[in-house]
């Protein structure tokens, strides 16, 4: 499938940026699917405003594959979105794994209906990046691509300029996840992108949760050869954004609507750091993101959209004095929850 295949206004949609929210995946006290707080949870989503949904990544859990889950959690997905709203959204399919699993996977995300894969090179640390591209370029011969610089706390591979250069160079590339949790990194992969010529064509989505509103803010500029590049996040596909999802939709509006802006709003600017006080809670910061999943699972089992924490892996879970943090950014950011709008639908999202 190549990008050019995909509906227009999906294409658009995309390019012109917009709320990816991370799926989780819920899950019974048995550990099995629990399908009811699963179809909840993307009507949550849709019904908050998200442009569209990314499922199968690694706030869904990785281990889906390990469990014959994948393709049931993407059908899932993108059989409650079809009926439960006839606005455009977009589809993002999680993609993992060496060259052969990855392009198996791209084939049932196209076969369900899904317009572009996330394609995580967790499974190629010991590759080198020649190899990388080589797997990249396999890959994108089945579907449009949304890469992903994941941070290394949770598997990703450290790679450089030239390396986002040659990635932004593959045609059936539509956007980049950037998500290293690093300033120094961010920038390698703007550069990357900047010199391939591909920032009209490769939109830029922020999935750095330390920094979420700034990313979406603030203009980039991007020096090579005394010829500047202004450059600017268009979206964010974000774990993040899988809590307190209609509340984070009104921030990216703000943040979209200062873009280009002589003059940026302070309390915008400020605003970053209230949220990023809250993501170090339930990505769980302070033990290196160990409770990033059941961080997320402890904002949504309070709202009603899961029965619980659980995660495939028993050892996965909240990390001693976790909860704490997360009482506490409850209590001193409330105004950020979306508790309200939750409270008003649920029973129409659990019927």
């Amino acid at each position: 499938m190549h990008h050019s295949e995909i509906k227009a206004d999906i294409r658009k949609l995309i390019a012109d940026g917009t709320v990816l929210p991370a799926h989780p995946l819920a899950l019974d006290a048995s550990r099995a699917l629990d399908v009811r707080h699963q179809r909840t949870l993307t009507r949550y989503y849709l019904d908050a405003g998200a442009g569209g949904l990314a499922v199968g990544v690694h706030t869904t859990q990785f281990a889906i594959r390990d469990v014959g889950l994948y393709r049931p959690v993407l059908e899932l997905a993108a059989e409650t979105a079809a009926s439960w709203t006839k606005r455009p959204v977009a589809m993002v399919a999680g993609l993992a794994g060496q060259t052969q699993q990855a392009m198996a996977e791209a084939q049932t995300a196209v076969g369900i209906g899904y317009h572009a894969g996330l394609l995580s090179l967790a499974a190629m640390k010991s590759a080198s990046e020649d190899e990388i591209i080589a797997h990249c370029e396999a890959v994108a011969r089945e579907i449009p691509l949304v890469g992903f610089y994941l941070q290394p706390a949770v598997g990703g591979v450290i790679l450089s300029a030239d390396f986002w250069r040659r990635f932004a160079a593959i045609d059936n590339v539509i956007a980049i996840k950037i998500a290293p949790f690093n300033r120094y990194r961010t920038l390698d992969v703007l550069r990357g992108v900047a010199a391939a010529g591909a920032l009209d064509r490769v939109a830029l989505y922020t999935g750095n949760d330390d920094h979420i509103l700034l990313d979406l803010t603030l203009p980039f500029d991007l020096r090579d050869k005394g010829v500047t590049t202004r450059a600017y996040f268009k979206g964010g596909l974000l774990g993040h954004w899988s809590v307190w999802t209609a509340s984070a939709i009104k921030q990216f509006e703000r943040c979209k609507a200062a873009r280009g802006k002589d003059a940026v709003p302070a309390d915008l600017l400020a605003l970053d750091a209230r949220v990023t006080d809250c993501n170090s809670a339930f990505f769980d910061v302070a033990n290196n993101f160990h409770g990033c999943i059941a961080g997320c699972h402890e904002i949504l089992r309070r709202q009603g959209l899961m029965q619980g924490l659980w995660c495939l892996d028993p050892t996965e879970g909240l990390s001693p004095g976790q909860m704490q943090q997360i009482d506490r950014v409850c209590r001193e950011h409330a105004d950020l929850s979306d508790d309200a709008f939750v409270k008003a639908n649920l029973q129409k999202w659990l019927a």
